[in-house]
């Protein structure tokens, strides 16, 4: 898949204040490993690995979407700017497309651009759950999945 860009000042607050800023790599790897696993998302090798603020992804899992949202909760997190995806994808399928949300954006907005409808909303918010938790609840700067129909 390889490098997906981000934010770093936007996201989810994974790391504690000494995490974000002076924490050894070991420790933002272990964190965000963990937020993977809270969020339930499947895999069948993962490591994690820190330099900076790019994120090295490496293991196997089943899916590419599973591929994808693993990149997507570990870069949507506060600190991360790159995410270096190299999870293999057990039965491969072509890869979703990425947008970046900017103020004014709702996913309805969002799918009539990629879509042309906005009532596909919905492929939208479920492409990218259990990061998303409602579908008014994006923020700029967010980088969601975007999945063909």
């Amino acid at each position: 898949m390889g490098l997906i860009s981000f934010f770093k000042g936007v996201g989810e607050k994974v790391f504690g204040k000494s995490e974000k800023e002076e924490a050894a790599p070991e420790l933002k790897a272990s964190a965000l490993l963990a937020h993977v696993q809270n969020l339930a998302l499947p895999f069948r090798k993962l490591t994690v690995k820190v330099s900076g603020d790019t994120v090295i992804l490496e293991g196997e899992t089943e899916s590419q979407q599973d591929s994808e949202k693993i990149a997507l909760a570990v870069g949507n997190v506060e600190g991360v700017a790159v995410v270096d995806n190299n999870i293999v994808v057990v039965t491969p399928e072509p890869e979703a497309q990425f947008h970046t949300v900017v103020k004014g954006d709702t996913l309805s907005k969002i799918a009539k651009t990629f879509y042309g409808d906005a009532m596909k909303y919905p492929v939208i918010f479920e492409a990218n759950k259990p990061m998303l938790t409602h579908p008014d609840k994006i923020y700029p700067g967010q980088v969601l999945r975007i999945p063909a129909l």
